[in-house]
């Protein structure tokens, strides 16, 4: 039986480096090589002369993340096989990941029995989904409306230009101060405001700068807080 060759892509190192010895343990497995991020992880396929059946990212990373990758991978390298690895086990981060092509989708907290499993079930299947993600997927049929929610870590989310509002924001900038950082008028500032509130279901300036750190979409060291 060939083994199934593998790359791995996370920016914690300490649990990289253990996920790394779990696989490295299994003689049906061949680890071709480990990425500390997104843009790490592309860089090596695509000098890769052996490519991976299968790719274990994590969602959230710096420089580019899961959700990215997953696209770029899809693009690129049809044949690689794509599991999601994250702590976010939620509805909309699952159903996002399915729908740009992720084939399992496995939490962070979960065992190295199940971990060996998935890959093996996606080596062998081409997909693997467990009870509660079937049952999300199920929900989306019934609820078509489930398919269009993305996550917060896909760029197309949230536009550049959202971003580098939201981040003013948070530093506590007035509407005035963000427009001549950004050299857009204070009315434009005002449309990506009203947007991030629509996005984040947020009701006020406050919602926004607590779900941009509860996300870690800025950090505690780049505002006035």
């Amino acid at each position: 039986m060939n083994s199934i060759k593998l790359a791995l892509a996370d920016d914690e190192l300490l649990f990289r480096q253990g996920v790394k010895a779990i696989l490295e343990s299994e003689e049906s497995i061949d680890i071709l090589f480990d990425a500390e991020n997104g843009e790490h992880l592309i860089q090596q396929l695509r000098d890769a002369e052996v490519f991976p059946d299968i790719v274990i990212t994590d969602l959230k990373m710096p420089e580019l993340n899961g959700v990215e990758v997953t696209k770029l991978i899809r693009k690129e390298f049809p044949d690689i096989k794509v599991i999601a690895l994250t702590s976010y086990f939620s509805k909309p981060f699952i159903l996002n990941m399915i729908s740009i092509g992720a084939v399992a989708y496995l939490a962070k907290n979960s065992t190295p029995a199940l971990m060996i499993k998935t890959i093996s079930e996606v080596s062998q299947k081409g997909f693997y989904y467990d009870e509660q993600v079937m049952q999300y997927i199920h929900e989306s049929i019934v609820n078509p409306s489930d398919k269009k929610v993305k996550s917060n870590f896909d760029t197309n989310y949230f536009t550049k230009r959202e971003i580098e509002v939201l981040e003013l924001i948070c530093k506590q900038y007035t509407t005035n101060d963000i427009a001549e950082s950004l050299f857009i008028s204070p009315r434009t500032v005002e449309g990506h405001r009203n947007n991030l509130l629509l996005k984040t279901e947020s009701k006020n300036v406050a919602g926004l700068v607590i779900y941009a750190l509860k996300n870690k979409m800025v950090s505690l060291d780049n505002t006035k807080l």
